[in-house]
């Protein structure tokens, strides 16, 4: 399993917009078999900042089977108008330091 952060700095005035094309978005994620699960979580500190985290079964299938699937045109139309706000995307694997919740 790996982990992708995206991380979104948005203009204030489009957060609503944003969420609710990301839910939209989310059916594809949610129909991939690919994609282990996903999350996507607002900064209270920066209401503007958003950090989207999704589980992919490896990077390869991340990169080659879901972004060339028929479920990624679809996210990708639902989410184009916020992909120059993106300021990080990046996978990362887990390491042996955790605790609590696995999820």
């Amino acid at each position: 399993m790996i982990v992708e952060y995206i991380r979104y700095k948005l203009p204030a005035v489009t957060c609503s917009a944003f969420e609710s094309d990301y839910a939209r978005a989310a059916s594809s994620l949610a129909a991939s078999a690919f994609c282990l699960g996903y999350e996507l979580s607002r900064c209270t500190d920066e209401p503007g900042t958003y950090v989207l985290r999704i589980r992919w079964t490896s990077v390869e299938d991340h990169m080659q089977g879901f972004r060339r699937s028929e479920h990624f045109p679809p996210f990708l139309a639902a989410i184009r108008p916020y992909v120059p706000q993106i300021e990080e995307m990046r996978h990362y694997e887990l390491t042996a330091v955790a605790g609590g919740v696995s999820d």
